[in-house]
């Protein structure tokens, strides 16, 4: 499909402006994007375009009943200057999952792999150089009928773009338990990466940020009981020297750095448990000096430390960060395979030579 993307060169760039030293996260976007219609039950001819704004009609079904899905990964430059993403079959077929859980039509592989390659080639004078930063992908769908019954839609748009990043989190995290709100229920949309789950989250999100936290530890629906994940990254724990972290279920998004840690973890002959994890549990590991370690993993917040666990309104502070022994060790594991400084047993670099 490659040699079928019609592409249409920006005759202008904005990435004299940039300031590389202080990206932010998800700012700054590139001089071109990538999409693709889907009509009449068939996708039509992807197009690489300058990046530009949309013009909707106002009943568009997805700004109605949220009918939109997305995803995020990442991309690095390597010492010889290639191309390396991590794990994009894998968000590919993650966000086709989230495609069907939505009643949305499915992507090709062609569609995803090929489109992203093509946009970071044209754009890769725009990938960062200063460490800690990277090119995040954001691959999305939404539906396009102009109709406000509500029913999926016949028509959609594939797009990607792409933008030069820093770290989501600048410093470690502090976290809040919250008993009250919910973002999934067994049963709904918690496991697809969709708008929904996001709007549901803000506002108990905004609150735990007026109160000094910068994330929610989500429970259980039904009890509150069980630790769930937060808004942008699955939990994990060391305690007793086993990482330990919350069983996928259908309100819960199999993060795909959750998945390549417990990889790595099983590779270093750590134990693994991946199981229902109590508050209570984790508390009670706090109190007693048996929680080593506790980070927040996702494509975004990449590993991000823990120092601070609120529950009932107390606060309980975890060991310094520069003790910690395995978090320190896979973030940078994980960083080395990303960069190609690493072996990559797993084949998760997709590399695209330029």
């Amino acid at each position: 499909m490659g040699s079928s993307i019609i592409i249409e060169k920006s005759d202008k760039t904005s990435i004299s402006a940039v300031d590389y030293k202080n990206l932010g996260f998800g700012k700054v976007f590139t001089d071109h994007l990538f999409e693709v219609d889907y009509v009449n039950g068939q996708w039509q001819t992807p197009k690489i375009v300058p990046f530009h704004n949309l013009s909707l009609h106002p009943a568009t079904s997805f700004i109605h009943y949220g009918q939109t899905i997305f995803e995020g990964l990442k991309a690095f430059k390597d010492i010889n200057g290639d191309i390396l993403v991590f794990r994009p079959k894998t968000n590919w077929a993650r966000m086709n999952k989230s495609a069907e859980r939505v009643c949305m039509p499915t992507i090709p592989e062609e569609i995803f792999i090929q489109g992203l390659e093509a946009l970071l080639k044209i754009d890769e004078a725009w990938f960062p150089k200063e460490a800690g930063t990277s090119m995040y992908i954001r691959p999305f769908m939404f539906s396009m009928d102009a109709e406000i019954r509500v029913r999926p839609s016949d028509t959609y748009k594939f797009m990607i773009i792409i933008s030069p990043s820093g770290a989501y989190y600048s410093e470690p995290v502090k976290v809040t338990v919250e008993k009250h709100y919910v973002r999934a229920s067994n049963g709904g949309l918690g496991f697809a990466k969709t708008a929904a789950n996001y709007a549901a989250s803000l506002l108990p999100a905004k609150k735990a940020v007026e109160n000094g936290y910068h994330q929610l530890i989500w429970t259980d629906s039904k009890e509150h009981k069980y630790i769930e994940e937060a808004g942008t990254m699955n939990f994990m724990f060391v305690i007793n020297g086993k990482l330990i972290t919350p069983q996928l279920s259908d309100s819960i998004l199999d993060g795909v750095t959750r998945d390549s840690i417990i990889q790595l973890a099983k590779d270093m002959g750590v134990s693994v448990e991946e199981r229902k994890v109590s508050v209570e549990e984790v508390v009670d590991a706090l109190k007693n000096g048996t929680l080593q370690d506790a980070f927040g993993a996702g494509t975004a917040a990449t590993v991000s430390h823990i120092i601070q666990i609120a529950n009932e309104g107390v606060d309980y502070h975890l060991p310094p960060v520069a003790q910690r022994d395995f978090s320190n060790k896979v973030a940078d594991l994980l960083n080395n395979i990303k960069l190609g400084l690493a072996p990559d047993p797993h084949n998760w670099i997709h590399k695209i030579k330029l």
